[in-house]
């Protein structure tokens, strides 16, 4: 454990690619976020959501309460030494010293300091009906806890953020005292004060006055927390900045306790496209659906079709009057660009093509498209060939490459091939025994290297056992794949099929414990769909690895 005297850690320099600190886009989605019903996220879970808002470009991430619970604790140690942040901070979470102990003795603090995470921040009272009945404690000592704990984190080196919980109800109760609690934060050295409308029940006009007359009375620098049960998170989070407010805390897709929080998608958009102001590095808001997608498909929650800027019908136009306005201008019943969010513009009776998304996806993933027209057509319609059929690449860039990759080679555009074996069959076994117990054998023939293999193995389930039988067969040819090993698996059963007949799909996650990466899988058979995971899984670790492809 840290100790608690220690300096902040180097991880507090500013990331090379953040954007100016005078405007702070703040995620929650792996704290606040992970509290709606549904969402259950794992540690490695919350690592891979981490990367995609890191490469997103938000300013901070807050990443959960180390030392409130075993998990959190785990994911700010493996954050540390498995992510290198390019443009965000990763926040820690936690609460003021509990009344009548000493900061420096109380163990929740302690444990914010240990995470080393270079940004804290603190949840504080600013309801005197909470100070009183849940704190149990005296609103002055209240404001003693804040002052000591925000002081003595910023001794220690770390940057700190306060969010008011209940502030706009408390301030409603006793708006003198609720200014109180934001001079005492912003005086002991907190960098921002939050504002949440932790209840959710505000509106517009509401928070613009609050905020205002807040900012006008403390000159404390403000952010804002909105929770979205008036439907109204994203309109109180702009109108907060409308009133000065200069950090906006969101979580992804707007997941949250009860119906949810501010979303960050739509915010972010309407902040750069919208007010002009840049809060991403350059480039990044482009990749704002891909985002979106990706994070629903960690957290297995399907995203919605109809969300602002990300949605597959944000920008879906039905055949008739709208459909004839748009062949002379899309601008006449689009209120932006879509391509400005990585979207696309689609006619309900055909798909619009994502052209400028793949070349941009090829760039990123170090593929040179070099402006072929026609090798991005047929990219284009095979992926989305693959989607009808219940494939996504949002959350499986290792098969999109491998896919890309496999229509270079077609092209012979310098694309390598990457067979690395050919699958002769497979099968796989499971065995209900009269105890009750089970066996799971699965046995694979296979050719690599000129070479015909046929492996057996067990396994604690059927895809675990095919991963066994896979590994027993090639690792000999392949030692690379001793390294890799499946540290996440999703099955989805898609919409619009019925039953066991329904159609399956797989997400398979990958580490080499240098990096990770997605693979997808669809068919009738959750079998099937995991096998093909598992194959591209292997295939790209190969690659990865610098292993020459056989012909």
């Amino acid at each position: 454990m840290t100790d608690a005297h220690d300096p902040a850690p180097s991880a507090a320099v500013l990331p090379a690619g953040a954007v100016p600190d005078d405007f702070h886009v703040f995620d929650t989605t792996l704290r606040d976020g992970a509290q709606r019903e549904g969402i259950n996220l794992t540690v490695a879970d919350k690592l891979t959501i981490a990367r995609h808002l890191d490469d997103f470009g938000v300013g901070f991430i807050e990443g959960g309460w180390p030392g409130a619970n075993p998990r959190d604790t785990e994911f700010f140690q493996r954050a540390r030494e498995e992510i290198t942040f390019r443009h965000a901070q990763l926040v820690a979470f936690g609460a003021t010293r509990k009344a009548g102990v000493r900061v420096e003795n109380d163990p929740q603090v302690a444990a914010l300091l240990a995470s080393q995470a270079p940004v804290v921040t603190l949840v504080a009272k600013s309801h005197l009906g909470h100070v009183e009945l849940a704190l149990r404690t005296t609103p002055e000592e209240n404001l003693a806890m804040i002052r000591d704990t925000v002081a003595y984190l910023v001794a220690q080196g770390r940057r700190v953020f306060l969010d008011c919980e209940h502030f706009f109800d408390g301030y409603a109760l006793d708006p003198a005292y609720a200014k109180q609690v934001v001079r005492t934060a912003s005086e002991a050295g907190a960098d921002v004060v939050v504002l949440c409308d932790t209840n959710g029940g505000m509106l517009p006009a509401q928070v613009t006055a609050v905020v205002r007359t807040v900012l006008a009375d403390t000159g404390a620098r403000l952010g804002i927390h909105a929770q979205d049960d008036t439907g109204c998170a994203v309109a109180n989070t702009l109108a907060a900045v409308d009133a000065g407010a200069t950090h906006v805390q969101c979580t992804a897709n707007g997941y949250g306790e009860r119906v949810g929080n501010s979303n960050l998608f739509p915010v972010v958009a309407a902040l750069e496209l919208k007010y002009g102001r840049r809060v991403l590095p350059e480039g990044k808001l482009a990749e704002t659906t891909r985002i979106s997608h990706a994070i629903a498909e960690v957290v297995n929650l399907t995203p919605s079709t109809h969300q602002p800027y990300v949605g597959v019908s944000a920008f879906a136009h039905k055949a008739g009057l709208h459909a004839s306005a748009i062949k002379v201008d899309p601008d006449l019943y689009q209120h932006i660009d879509p391509a400005l969010v990585g979207n696309s513009m689609r006619m309900l009776v055909s798909d619009m093509a994502g052209r400028a998304s793949i070349e941009l996806k090829g760039k990123e993933l170090g593929i040179d498209l070099g402006g072929d027209r026609e090798l991005v057509g047929r990219v284009v319609d095979r992926v989305k060939e693959r989607e009808s059929a219940g494939y996504t690449y949002e959350a499986a860039d290792a098969s999109f490459e491998l896919l890309l990759r496999d229509e270079l080679r077609r092209a012979g555009a310098g694309g390598t091939p990457l067979r690395y074996f050919t699958v002769e069959s497979w099968r796989a076994i499971v065995e209900d025994r009269p105890d009750g117990t089970h066996a799971n054998e699965a046995t694979v023939k296979l050719w690599a290297k000129g070479e015909r293999i046929v492996a057996t193995a067990e396994g604690n389930g059927p895809v675990n056992a095919l991963d066994r039988a896979l590994r027993v067969g090639l690792e000999r040819i392949y030692p690379e794949l001793a390294a890799m090993e499946l540290v996440d698996y999703k099955v989805r059963i898609l919409e619009g099929a019925l039953g066991t007949g329904s159609i399956t799909r797989v997400l398979v996650s990958t580490s080499d414990g240098r990096g990770e990466w997605s693979t997808v899988g669809v068919a009738e058979n959750v079998i099937a769909a995991s096998w093909q995971a598992l194959d591209d899984a292997y295939a790209y670790g190969l690659l990865r690895a610098g292993v020459e492809p056989q012909e």
